[in-house]
């Protein structure tokens, strides 16, 4: 409890620094343009112009960090990506997000860790869970929840054949032991099983895979990807309490929306976005609009772009 008030205190702290930081540069540059009214020089007036082009960057960097209105958008994440009906089509759909976000969370230099996979026959994975640590992380990844669709040629069709396919992108905040959930002991169903892999040395001889089903809402987890029995089982708790968390937010909305006179759609798979590789190239998020034809760039973690449209819708 004290080491989290210390870094509250240290995060207002700097807070508070950077705007005395920026109202005193403010401060410098007005006065500056002033004298430069009755004198100017033109080495001064592009070294003030530079200025002000830096504190505007800056200022909208902080506005954007206003968007992160939501309890937990601090905290890490816990990111899901389940293949949707499809076969090998959406196992590969899946692993190309898998890849996206693997991207994008590096280019932060962001920490990740894969805590559960599962792979596909043929190509591709049919589900993953990854921890992506960072800061904001949460904050970031909560606008990529929903269904994800994808219209490509197949390169899995000898016909070359136009396919859809659709995966599921689930996020919940790593939680930790900031926030109480409550969970029954009695409500949980524990099973172990022995780790998949590739075969010969990668394959677990011990059972330390763990699989956790909450029986009041039917929610399972699964862990597999640390060394020990004893660790799965902590990583799958976590999950589960993120998701049980993020359960109840969901519920707390819908009340709110139907409080409200809103439309209410109760069903989690609703799509979000699309990409689209054929007859053209384009992505588009359907919830803001936001679209870009550079579908490379996206599919490479260049998801900033969707995600601010998306925080700034929600404050609309």
């Amino acid at each position: 409890m004290a080491q989290k008030a210390m870094q509250e205190l240290s995060e207002l702290r700097e807070v508070v620094e950077f705007w005395r930081e920026l109202t005193r540069r403010s401060a410098d540059a007005r006065e500056l343009l002033a004298l430069m009214a009755d004198e100017p020089d033109a080495a001064v007036l592009a070294e003030l112009e530079r200025e002000i082009g830096a504190l505007m960057a800056e200022l909208e960097q902080a506005e954007f960090q206003h968007l992160f209105s939501e309890p937990h958008d601090r905290s890490d994440a816990i990111l899901a990506i389940h293949a949707g009906a499809g076969g090998t089509e959406a196992q590969d759909w899946a692993a190309m997000l898998l890849r996206m976000y693997l991207r994008w969370a590096e280019q932060r230099g962001f920490k990740v860790d894969i805590v559960d996979s599962l792979l596909g026959e043929e190509a591709g994975i049919k589900r993953v869970a990854v921890s992506i640590q960072g800061p904001y992380a949460y904050g970031n990844l909560r606008s990529e929840r929903g269904v994800h669709r994808l219209v490509r040629i197949s390169p899995f069709d000898a016909a070359h054949r136009r396919h859809t396919s659709f995966a599921l992108v689930e996020v919940w905040p790593d939680l930790g032991n900031d926030v109480e959930v409550n969970i029954k002991p009695e409500d949980i169903r524990i099973e172990v099983y022995r780790s998949s892999g590739a075969g010969g040395q990668n394959v677990q001889k011990n059972s330390t895979a763990v699989r956790l089903i909450h029986e009041p809402t039917g929610i399972v987890v699964t862990c597999q990807n640390e060394r020990s029995q004893t660790q799965n089982r902590e990583v799958a708790m976590k999950i589960l309490r993120g998701r049980l968390y993020e359960l109840e937010q969901a519920k707390k909305e819908e009340e709110h929306a139907r409080l409200k006179g809103e439309h209410v759609d109760a069903a989690w798979g609703n799509q979000i976005r699309s990409y689209v590789l054929h007859p053209y190239n384009m992505v588009k998020d359907l919830r803001t609009g936001y679209e870009t034809g550079n579908t490379t760039a996206v599919l490479d973690g260049a998801l900033d772009p969707f995600i601010e449209a998306y925080l700034r819708s929600r404050i609309q």
